[in-house]
């Protein structure tokens, strides 16, 4: 009796998701793996932001950091500043790594919120090495976790090079629909224009939000999240390089939304994310172009979406990966994570044969978790703003909210608790930060903060801030730092 084969993985779609499959399963599978795209169709491209997940997945594969700059034109990232969201003029920063430190059994926020309510306490940019570093414009990548700005097209384009290496196999060809299975109702091949059939075992749906798939052929159903995140729309534009070289992503308030800014070697990839309710196409074009560091690289380009995810993702032979699973708006630069997040899960229990119905449950099980979990650290930005007599945010303060998030916003207000539920992708640091720095006040803090005597704390904040301030302070500058670990002695060109 021998072994039932691992199965043939057939890729429907190429861009980010289907070259991400693509590259991890040709390398850390047996699988024969074959991706069918087609050139005449695009892909959105805009999500060129990322966290520092991705760099997992690359160790994975083996690929080099230095080359990875080189290949898809990055930068160094840092965080995320929010500019605007609490008031006009007031910003904060989501950075990566810890603020402050932990000191006896209570973390850091216990701490800084009893010097606070002591009116000693400094704001959060003051105890955080990738904050103080990033507004410095300083980067050094062995000393803070840290993510990138890349070109997703060279992304994509860098992963084929390296799947074809591994051995996976690229067909060109428009996917017109899927052939079934009489009996199971399993996918059996993709059918293309012309006639071709391709067969498999397994289809990975990266067709984006076309989800030919999962949705076109296997109904999986959506669920939309439009009442939590009504922004519905995006328009995007690539501009030249000017201004600051930033090493972190920038989300900036706007009248019905907000815009991302974000600095790769040979240009600012910019865009708004907009409630069409509440602002018009024309209109939200025009403040965008309005709002660039320098000139247009391309016409702005219109993106129609839905915030939410499909009911199940994975069903029968099938799995949804990208946009074809959901759609989660750029705000915190999860859109590659969660390409990743599903990759890596579908290998942890890649099946032989046809997965089991408890195998299948599980994946989704967990594929609800991470994305409720997401939605709601999203929701929180927009619910805690301060943007007052401006519809579209004053309609967002006074939003219902998921009860998930109303019993995240309870423990926090009574006592400075915050629970980092199973895997949920952002930690107790990141909702810390947010919080904090969107002015949800905490009432009370954990009374094991009061065992230090207050000289005690005020020393224990001082020499964090100074011990952070000295790190960052013998740091390279970011553009200096970039260009020796991608170009070499050749320079990387930031021109207006």
């Amino acid at each position: 009796m021998t072994d039932t084969p691992l199965p043939r993985i057939v890729i429907a779609g190429g861009g980010t998701a289907g070259w991400m499959a693509a590259a991890a399963l040709s390398k850390l599978t047996p699988c024969h793996v074959t991706l069918v795209e087609s050139e005449a169709i695009g892909t959105v491209g805009v999500g060129e932001a990322t966290i520092p997940q991705i760099r997992l997945f690359n160790q994975a594969l083996g690929l080099d950091e230095n080359e990875l700059l080189r290949e898809t034109r990055a930068t160094f990232k840092l965080g995320i500043a929010f500019d605007g969201w609490l008031r006009e003029g007031h910003d904060y920063m989501h950075a990566f790594g810890q603020v402050g430190r932990a000191h006896g059994v209570l973390p850091f926020q216990h701490f800084w919120l009893r010097a606070k309510q002591a009116g000693f306490a400094k704001p959060l940019s003051h105890y955080s090495l990738n904050e103080i570093a990033a507004r410095d414009l300083r980067m050094q990548r062995e000393a803070m976790p840290h993510a990138y700005h890349l070109d997703a097209g060279l992304y994509a384009a860098y992963l084929r090079r390296f799947a074809e290496g591994q051995g996976a196999a690229r067909i060109e060809g428009m996917i017109e629909g899927a052939e079934r299975h009489g009996e199971t109702g399993d996918i059996a091949a993709l059918v293309l224009t012309g006639g071709q059939r391709i067969g498999g075992d397994f289809f990975i749906d990266c067709t984006g939000f076309r989800a030919l798939l999962i949705e076109g052929a296997l109904e999986s159903g959506f669920d939309d999240w439009t009442r939590y995140l009504p922004c519905d729309r995006a328009v995007a534009v690539p501009c030249a390089t000017k201004g600051e070289f930033t090493p972190y992503t920038r989300a900036i308030a706007r009248k019905a939304g907000w815009q991302w800014r974000i600095p790769l070697q040979h240009r600012i990839g910019n865009g708004l994310v907009y409630s069409s309710a509440h602002m018009s196409d024309d209109e939200a074009t025009q403040t965008l172009l309005a709002n660039l560091d320098g000139v247009p690289h391309a016409d702005p380009r219109l993106l129609r979406f839905t915030t939410g995810k499909r009911r199940r993702q994975w069903i029968g032979n099938c799995l949804a990966v990208g946009l074809s699973a959901g759609f989660m708006e750029p705000l915190e630069s999860t859109s590659i994570h969660l390409i990743q997040s599903a990759i890596s899960r579908f290998i942890q229990i890649l099946p032989k044969g046809r997965a089991p119905a408890a195998t299948i449950d599980w994946f989704n099980d967990q594929a609800d978790f991470e994305w409720q979990r997401m939605r709601d650290f999203l929701v929180l930005h927009y619910w805690a703003n301060g943007r007052e007599g401006e519809p579209f945010w004053d309609a967002m303060r006074h939003m219902d909210l998921p009860d998930t998030l109303t019993a995240k916003l309870e423990q926090w207000r009574a006592s400075g608790f915050i629970h980092r539920e199973h895997e949920e992708l952002f930690t107790e640091v990141g909702w810390f930060q947010v919080l904090a720095g969107q002015g949800v006040e905490a009432e009370g803090y954990n009374p094991v903060a009061d065992a230090i005597a207050e000289p005690e704390l005020r020393a224990m904040l001082d020499n964090v801030e100074a011990s952070l301030n000295r790190q960052a302070a013998a740091m390279p500058r970011h553009l200096d730092y970039l260009q020796s670990c991608a170009r070499g002695n050749a320079r990387v060109e930031i021109t207006a």
